[in-house]
């Protein structure tokens, strides 16, 4: 037997109020006496009522929902942010609707298309570098967004992120400062990233500051992956003299460095220093611990939940200055070796 739909009517007949009185209070509970807030929550809850999703949009002309872009799904790096995310605008009623590029850009842009169609009150980007056909599709549908992971000022909307640039800086200094002169790069590919575009410029720029160049065999594009990640430093192991440092724009890449070192015999740090990007759960886990840059990954999902509530309920906030990351040092980097 099927169970008979609790309707806005049935809710209102046990408070005794009217049905626009309860659909006020779903949209908007401070639109409601005080003192009938608690018999309508109470009635609701006894009857286990679901407001009607289409009909409350229509009524609010808002979908309650926020969409979220992340170019991958696969590990934990981006579960930080949307978890804050999800945290930060529940209190007001809205959801994250979630979608995956794999780092392709052009089902970056299909996912916001589609976000877009369905009516998403804002939206949660990573990163700045994509069609500028798509930032203006954005603007022109009023849609609030918010970029993150970069923290720029000629974006075309807000960023809530960190300088990667200066933080591949930092972790290559601490290698510099081991005293290693032989590197190796393993990075993303670059097109349509500019988060692996800031952060080989800012190995390059730390290099260039001690007199030191990569040449183009030093460094190894490749997608995203742990396996991939153990490829590429067999290749650059392959080289010769060998690098005694590899600087890993992502973390998975580390992963698979430390494990094919183990496989391979190679000592690490002893014989190469291995450095990872972005201190996830992995990282302090694995042996030997990664050295690596713990990037404010929760706190970006959080404060980008803040920022489009705030401009939905008609402010004009500001967004912060780049937020600050953490160089985390542990035992996969040591001095470098003599010979």
């Amino acid at each position: 037997m099927t169970r008979r739909r609790v309707t806005l009517d049935d809710v209102a007949r046990l408070v005794g109020v009217s049905a626009a009185t309860v659909s006020r209070f779903v949209n908007d509970p401070s639109k409601v006496r005080e003192h009938l807030r608690g018999p309508i929550q109470a009635a609701i809850d006894e009857l286990a009522y679901v407001p009607h999703g289409g009909a409350r949009s229509l009524a609010s002309r808002r979908s309650r929902m926020i969409g979220a872009v992340f170019p991958s799904l696969q590990t934990s790096l981006f579960g930080g942010a949307l978890d804050a995310l999800q945290n930060a605008i529940a209190s007001e009623g809205y959801t994250v609707v979630v979608a995956s590029s794999d780092y392709d850009p052009a089902c970056e842009a299909h996912q916001v298309q589609t976000l877009l169609a369905n009516g998403v009150d804002g939206l949660m980007l990573v990163g700045a570098a994509r069609d500028p056909r798509i930032h203006e599709l954005i603007a022109r549908k009023g849609v609030p967004c918010v970029i993150t992971w970069v923290s720029q000022s000629d974006t075309a909307f807000p960023c809530i992120g960190f300088d990667n640039h200066r933080a591949a800086f930092d972790v290559t200094n601490h290698l510099l400062d081991l005293g290693h002169r032989r590197f190796g790069v393993i990075s993303g590919r670059l097109e349509h990233n500019d988060r692996g575009q800031a952060r080989l410029a800012g190995v390059r720029a730390a290099l260039a500051a001690r007199g030191l160049a990569l040449a183009p065999e030093q460094i190894v594009y490749t997608r995203f992956g742990v396996a991939e990640g153990r490829e590429a430093f067999h290749h650059l192991m392959l080289r010769t003299p060998r690098p005694t440092a590899i600087v890993c724009g992502a973390e998975p890449f580390a992963y698979g460095a430390i494990f094919e070192a183990a496989e391979a015999g190679i000592a690490v740090p002893r014989e190469v220093s291995i450095t990872g990007f972005d201190d996830m759960w992995l990282a302090s886990q694995i042996t030997p611990a990664l050295t690596t840059v713990r990037t404010p990954r929760a706190r970006m999902g959080g404060m980008a939940g803040e920022y489009l509530l705030s401009v939905l309920g008609g402010e004009t906030p500001t967004t912060p200055r780049p937020l600050p990351y953490e160089l985390i040092v542990r035992r996969s980097t040591g001095p470098a070796p003599l010979a």
